[in-house]
């Protein structure tokens, strides 16, 4: 069954993805009238979001924050379902780096990052990075439940010295890589929602008491890898440029958890900055009325 949905879908994929921006944005733009206006694809679950995190907003703001959003969206699925065919230089033209010359110069200390970003502007393109430096390029995922699917994306990824690696395969992959004296450079995207009762640690998103994941800074402490932030800003539809910053080149001198704090403080300011940019979908705040007393193990009397 996974091999027949695979070959009914692939060829619409490929279709879609071989269409010039022009269309594609046209595309974009149908789906976004079918996501937005006619399913509401989550959208109770945008707007409640929204008015947790902004309270000072009226009904008006959160609605055209909601309309940006939804248009953003939709935008990015369909660069993601472009990558297929997207040429090296096209995507260097339309994903472009401030400053990659800060990931360069920790190569050139021979030092292997932790790449932490946000569900934030456009993380589908970051790849093209590895065009630019050479480290081997990995890439924390959840594996994709349709294996040829799975296959197709790492096939994509790999085009550009990417390599996608599950979160209970990365802590041995990493040590046989570090160990092999292979410098990489690891990409986490750390906004998410980690389940209470494994979460080490909880502090303030968007003024708003949560449990955090703190998996890539401890990584990066075990293996001392560098931490960099990166920071993707929209230029105009389908160009976007990136900036790095360094959180700590040498992580083992932080206390715990305060590299964390610091990247979800540099989140936050992107999320101000422009709202309908983030990726309002996901469940982040779903364990707000919670804290870390709540999820430990009953006594019995």
């Amino acid at each position: 069954m996974q091999f027949i949905i695979y070959i009914l879908v692939y060829p619409f994929l490929w279709l879609i993805s071989i269409l010039p921006f022009r269309l594609l944005y046209a595309f974009s733009d149908m789906l976004y009238l079918f996501i937005y206006r006619i399913f509401g694809y989550r959208k109770k679950t945008v707007q409640d979001n929204l008015r947790l995190v902004f309270p000072e907003k009226d009904a008006k703001e959160i609605n055209t924050i909601t309309k940006k959003f939804y248009h953003h969206l939709c935008d990015m699925i369909v660069e993601a379902i472009k990558s297929l065919t997207i040429s090296e230089a096209e995507m260097k033209k339309r994903f472009t780096f401030s400053n990659v010359e800060l990931m360069q110069g920790l190569e050139n200390l021979d030092r292997s990052i932790v790449l932490m970003c946000a569900h934030y502007g456009s993380w589908e393109w970051i790849f093209i990075l590895q065009t630019y430096v050479k480290s081997r390029g990995n890439a924390v995922y959840k594996r994709i439940q349709n294996k040829y699917f799975d296959r197709l994306v790492k096939r994509i990824r790999a085009k550009y010295n990417s390599h996608l690696i599950t979160t209970k395969e990365i802590i041995p992959e990493l040590l046989r890589l570090k160990n092999d004296g292979i410098c990489t450079i690891n990409g986490f995207v750390s906004d998410q929602s980690p389940k209470p009762q494994k979460a080490f640690h909880w502090t303030e998103f968007m003024n708003i008491r949560v449990p955090v994941h703190t998996g890539a800074e401890m990584l990066a402490k075990r293996l001392d890898m560098s931490v960099v932030f990166f920071k993707v800003k929209r230029l105009k539809r389908g160009h976007y440029e990136t900036t790095f910053k360094t959180l700590a080149e040498h992580p083992r001198d932080y206390k715990d958890y305060e590299i964390t704090d610091q990247f979800l403080k540099l989140v936050e300011q992107q999320i101000y900055e422009a709202p309908q940019y983030y990726l309002w979908t996901h469940k982040r705040w779903k364990h707000k009325d919670k804290s870390p007393e709540d999820y430990k193990p009953k006594i019995k009397d």
